[in-house]
Order: structure tokens, then sequence, then C-alpha cells
């Protein structure tokens, strides 16, 4: 017998969650898990707050999928927006705002001498850079960015128009460039 779960969209393997198919649940979670995953910890800067975020917002999942009607947003929007609804709870409860730790990227032996260090340099500068951006701008630069959502889709789940998700992104932008100029600016000044 051949498993077609994976090949269902996800409002199918929701309808078939609700009647109990546990393998329609474990596609969903193989499909969205990951992406959940590293929303929360981008916005929440914590790998295990993120598991703790992605788990529970496949709880909800797991619990709302009785009651879930093809209606308004498709499920991946839906996960996104409980997880970025979490995420913002948690950050609300800390008061101290942190964003994604930026991962050690893995360099090719072939790259010149000094590269994966001036490439983990500018990563931990754009890293410092949005821990400073205001939580809306930053959240907006992460979905849209870092997560690769649409407009539309990243609005959607900050629940905001497009045109206040331009308007963060645009004031956001501004503030990195300045940011991360002014962080350039003091480092010219530490060399020299």
């Amino acid at each position: 017998m051949q498993d077609t779960a994976s090949d269902d969209t996800d409002t199918t393997l929701i309808r078939k969650l609700a009647a109990g198919d546990r393998t329609a649940f474990a596609t969903l979670l193989s499909r969205h898990l990951p992406v959940i995953h590293r929303l929360g910890w981008r916005l929440l800067g914590e790998p295990t707050e993120a598991e703790d975020v992605a788990q529970e917002a496949f709880l909800k999942l797991w619990n709302f999928a009785p009651d879930w009607r093809d209606e308004g947003a498709s499920p991946r929007t839906w996960l996104y927006r409980v997880a970025f609804n979490l995420c913002q709870d948690r950050l609300r409860r800390r008061r101290v705002v942190f964003v994604e730790t930026v991962p050690e990227v893995p360099t090719d032996p072939s790259d010149a001498p000094g590269a994966a260090m001036m490439e983990a340099e500018r990563n931990a500068r754009v890293k410092g850079a949005l821990d400073a951006l205001p939580e809306r701008q930053r959240a907006a630069l992460v979905l849209s960015y870092y997560e690769g959502l649409s407009q539309a889709e990243a609005a959607a789940i900050m629940e905001i128009g497009e045109e206040a998700l331009e308007s963060l992104l645009a004031r956001g932008r501004r503030k990195l460039r300045e940011l991360l100029a002014a962080d350039g600016r003091e480092l010219l000044g530490e060399m020299t």
C-alpha cells in the first residue's frame, strides 16, 4: 500500500487529520516544521524556545483541525501566523528582544584564507543591526527576506495591510543601512 499523503495539499491533509489520520499530521510536520522552527529561531534567537513555539503551533493545528474551514488563509499562512503570535507573546513576556543566532557557515576549503572569517564578521554585524531594529521592522524583514514570504503573506501574518508592511520594510531597510554604515565607520576608526 503506497502512502499518498505526501501528494495531498495542505488543506486535504488537515481534513484527513480532522478525521484522525495521523499520517496526514506527520506529512504536515515534515513539510512545515523546519520553516516554523526557523522563524521562531530568527525572531527569538533561542533554538530551544523556537522548538517550543513550533511544538505549540503544531499542537494548535492538531486541536484546530476539526474546525478548519477552507476560507481565508492557507494552512501554511495560518501556521506562520500562529507561530508569529507565539513568538510575539514570548518577546513581550521577556521584554528583551533577541533575533536569529547566526549559524556557523560551513566553509569550502578552497576559499581564500580569511574569507570565512570575513563572512562570520559580516553575519555578526548584520545580526547586531537586526537586533537593534524595532520589533515590527525586524519581523517584517525576517518574514519577507529570510523566510521569503510574499508581501501579502507577511502582511497577513502580521495582521497589517500591505502598504503598512511596505512602510515597515522601507523604514527597516533604511535603519539597517544606517546601523551598518555606523558600524562600518566604527570599524574603520578602530583600524586607523
